[in-house]
């Protein structure tokens, strides 16, 4: 019996030790912002390029291309986003997926959306840092080429709607405006403004096949279409 004891606690012993090292020496590792992007996002964001160069694949892409958000994505705005994230196109990527027949015409299909996962926020910060550095197509961004300034909401809203028909495809406020397209009444807060700018002088620069149509807006409107987009998104925070 006296061997039998010992030789038992002899093994919970050697069992002890075992938990502890293991317990000191993690055998798993935290996944790299890297290894996240990969592994996690890669299956719905395209994170190398280029965009799609066919209406089939418009159709079938699932998230925003990532591959220029550096470029593209104001830094504090992505981080906080990726924390709470919030639909920013309410028909989804592309629209004609996420309809059915409704009272009144076609209405959104919300079941046929898929919400976008939370991080924590440490995931957040190193995500949003890996995706700062992916900055494709920098030759279309002119460093500086925004020049602050103010418009009225009037007149931004009549250049917006009126004089360029925006509105049929963007949201300017919850609820009012188009759903197609992103909504527009956050822009200015994600959105970096040079890129703004560049991608409204030309939007097939930067993705071939975007049903978004070249307005040839001239210098001095890109400015004003960014400043209202700035009033908006400052109103919405009110």
């Amino acid at each position: 019996m006296m061997v039998i004891n010992t030789q038992y606690r002899q093994g919970m012993r050697r069992l002890l030790i075992g938990v502890l090292a293991m317990t000191a020496t993690p055998q798993i590792h935290a996944a790299s912002a890297e290894e996240i992007l990969k592994n996690d996002c890669a299956g719905c964001h395209n994170l190398i390029g280029p965009a799609p160069t066919t209406l089939q694949a418009l159709w079938n892409r699932k998230g925003p291309d990532l591959f220029y958000a550096g470029n593209k994505y104001q830094a504090r705005w992505l981080e906080k986003w990726l924390q709470t994230p919030t639909r920013i196109r309410p028909a989804g990527m592309f629209y004609a997926n996420h309809v059915k027949p409704g009272a009144k015409g076609d209405e959104i299909d919300t079941a046929s959306l898929a919400d976008h996962p939370a991080l924590a926020m440490n995931d957040a910060k190193a995500i949003t840092a890996a995706l700062m550095k992916l900055t494709t197509r920098s030759e279309l961004i002119r460093p500086g080429e925004y020049k602050p300034g103010t418009v009225s909401l009037a007149t931004g809203e009549m250049l917006f709607d009126k004089f360029r028909g925006c509105l049929s495809c963007h949201e300017i406020e919850p609820g009012y405006g188009g759903m197609s397209g992103p909504e527009v009444y956050t822009a200015a807060a994600r959105l970096q403004p040079d890129y703004l700018i560049s991608y409204m002088r030309n939007p097939q620069a930067w993705d071939p096949k975007v049903f978004m149509p070249n307005k040839h807006l001239s210098d001095v409107d890109l400015q004003k279409l960014v400043h209202y987009l700035r009033a908006i998104d400052e109103e919405n925070g009110k």
